[in-house]
């Protein structure tokens, strides 16, 4: 089982669409994400040493929300007194979901994103000045290419899930 690693294993390529189905399904029906997905080797460097640990999420983070902070789009859905904490959260989720510290887990238990975004309008305009302020935070991070693209790709996949509204 995974247990509160819950993301540990997203590097293992042949297993990621699996892995990104699974946790949507979980995130949506409650369902605890260890009891669908089997363990992996945990003896293998994560995908979170490999993109250079906490200091390149911190790296993501604080450029993206250099941006959302000047984003005419994306600034309305933070409410000032808790801008900061997005900022936490979504650093701490990043960590955990690329094999790093379970911090996120043990603070606010399964990510259920899905939900807790359900409280904001996310639609494709949304999603897209998400897209562009992410986009310009991974494109300043020092890793390869092909760690780039999968961080990307991740990244492309979590934000179609989040938009909530229709065309």
């Amino acid at each position: 089982s995974l247990g509160g690693r819950w993301g540990s294993a997203c590097g293992r390529s042949d297993r990621k669409s699996f892995l990104w189905l699974a946790l949507l399904f979980c995130s949506n029906s409650g369902i605890a994400l260890g009891s669908v997905v089997s363990s992996h080797d945990r003896t293998s460097m994560s995908k979170f040493d490999e993109m250079g640990g906490h200091a390149t999420f911190e790296k993501l983070v604080s450029h993206f929300y250099a941006l959302v902070a000047i984003d005419p789009i994306l600034r309305p859905m933070y409410p000032d007194e808790d801008f900061k904490g997005a900022a936490e959260r979504l650093l701490m989720f990043l960590e955990q979901y690329w094999g790093g510290p379970t911090t996120y887990g043990e603070k606010r238990g399964h990510p259920r994103l899905r939900m807790r975004h359900a409280l904001f309008s996310i639609g494709e305009v949304e999603r897209d000045a998400w897209l562009r302020n992410m986009r310009s935070a991974v494109d300043e991070l020092t890793m390869s290419e092909d760690l780039k693209a999968e961080l990307w790709n991740y990244l492309l996949m979590a934000a179609d899930a989040m938009v909530n509204q229709p065309r």
